[in-house]
């Protein structure tokens, strides 16, 4: 099984909010087997022809199924609601190696 990675773009526009998404989140990834791997931080960007990311969050899963999985649960569903009035993003599922 390959791993599967969720990458997120966000910009915050209510932080208060965001950082009480922050704090709900965090066990919900790890209940479906989700990693941290880059949450935030300085970028470096190199070229921004397609876009100019904002900040970079970055979620190792043990599978598509497991990231789909937790993206669709049930748990997740109102702390999403969270994220989606303090932010805008752009999130996609990318299956590893």
């Amino acid at each position: 099984m390959k791993p599967a990675y969720i990458v997120v773009d966000t910009a915050i526009h209510d932080h208060e909010a965001y950082e009480a998404y922050k704090a709900k989140v965090v066990p919900i990834v790890q209940s479906y087997g989700g990693e941290y791997l880059i949450r935030g931080g300085d970028m470096i960007i190199d070229q921004e022809e397609l876009w100019t990311p904002t900040r970079m969050v970055l979620i190792k899963f043990p599978s598509v199924e497991r990231a789909q999985s937790f993206l669709d649960s049930e748990e997740y569903a109102p702390v999403k609601a969270v994220r989606l009035g303090a932010s805008k993003a752009t999130a996609v599922i990318v299956e590893g190696f």
